[in-house]
């Protein structure tokens, strides 16, 4: 199936994806006292990489139940091929490499060297990981159809830039995986306006029928 020759058919069913808010509100008929994160276990480089992300004032990095259900993804797809476009500092990257087995692979895309530099000081010693420093746009462009078993857009690029490109090379039966669907405090002016404009052009992309949708928060699509 891999490769630019598939069959338009093929290409079609690479759209048989699992599209995830991921939102980080409790849900709202659990009980004050409960804390689900106290049942998680942090991946072991964690805690080091939220320091250095706060002493750079970084404050897009992904939340701990997102990251907790990344892991949880990666584990679901053993010898997986994983895209994380938005490296960061590594934290949500960091999430994904927990969750995967040994014959697994994650690249993960950025443009900010400075911020992705924390990543490779504390994950770069990991064989199955892959950082690179490039545009999501243009590196999407360059991959084949139907690759990754799963992709985790986190940036501007494959979600709100180049969606068509993004799901492009989701395999059949893959996750594609955006979050920060409900507002931030840390959205720059204008970027509210973008989501109902995503969330139309999923829904005009024909994307078959046993699309399933996982829905963490007040944002049921």
């Amino acid at each position: 199936m891999e490769g630019h020759g598939e069959s338009s058919a093929n290409v079609h069913r690479s759209y048989v994806l699992s599209l995830l808010w991921l939102q980080y509100l409790t849900m709202p008929n659990s009980p004050s006292s409960f804390n689900e994160l106290d049942f998680v276990q942090n991946p072991s480089v964690l805690e080091q990489i939220v320091s250095r992300t706060e002493l750079l004032g970084f404050n897009m990095a992904s939340e701990p139940k997102t990251g907790a259900l990344l892991r949880t993804l990666a584990a679901s797809k053993c010898g997986g091929r994983f895209l994380e476009l938005g490296t960061g500092t590594g934290i949500a990257t960091a999430w994904l490499l927990a969750g995967m087995d040994a014959a697994s692979t994650l690249i993960s895309v950025d443009t900010d060297a400075s911020v992705q530099e924390v990543a490779r000081d504390f994950l770069g010693g990991d064989r199955r990981l892959t950082l690179v420093l490039e545009d999501g746009l243009e590196f999407l462009r360059k991959e084949p159809t139907g690759v990754y078993d799963l992709v985790f857009a986190d940036a501007m690029p494959g979600k709100y830039d180049g969606l068509r490109d993004c799901l492009r090379v989701v395999k059949p039966g893959g996750f594609y995986i955006i979050d920060d669907m409900l507002p931030q405090p840390n959205w720059p002016e204008g970027h509210a306006e973008k989501i109902p404009v995503l969330i139309q052009a999923l829904s005009l992309l024909g994307l078959p029928g046993n699309l399933h949708h996982l829905c963490l928060g007040r944002n049921v699509i």
